[in-house]
């Protein structure tokens, strides 16, 4: 797919730090939801190239729930990596600068849903990581 969506956000912690968090199935638990709303209960992640992230997404109440499962393509340990779910691909870039890190996702679009809402919740979901790595 050519029209790719990107992400951002810079958070004030060093890139050893948000790489733990952001990839570490203790901290995903308590990060990975677009709404306060929702909840991410359980968390595996296999770091290298072949293994699985697997994150269950479920709405506190109960009504809806989702796996999302994902297999690393490329992993450059504490700068990047690469995974692929469901027929399209993401990457997540770590840059560090003067104490702080930029975190850059960038995946395929799906196309059940529109762009901009698409958008919206990934970007809330790294706000939220943006949120617990600063107050943890």
């Amino acid at each position: 797919m050519d029209n790719k969506i990107t992400v951002t956000a810079t958070i004030n912690a060093d890139v050893k730090k948000v790489w733990d968090y952001y990839t570490n199935p203790t901290h995903i638990v308590n990060w990975n939801f677009a709404d306060p709303s929702w909840h991410c209960p359980t968390a595996t992640n296999d770091m290298k190239v072949g293994g699985i992230y697997n994150a269950r997404m479920e709405a506190k109440d109960g009504s809806f729930g989702f796996d999302f499962e994902a297999v690393y393509t490329e992993i450059h340990e504490g700068e990047s990596f690469v995974y692929e779910f469901g027929g399209r691909q993401a990457s997540v870039v770590f840059n560090e600068q003067n104490g702080q890190t930029k975190v850059t996702v960038t995946f395929d679009p799906e196309t059940q849903n529109p762009v901009e809402m698409q958008q919206q919740g990934w970007q809330a979901i790294l706000n939220n990581f943006k949120n617990y790595t600063e107050t943890n």
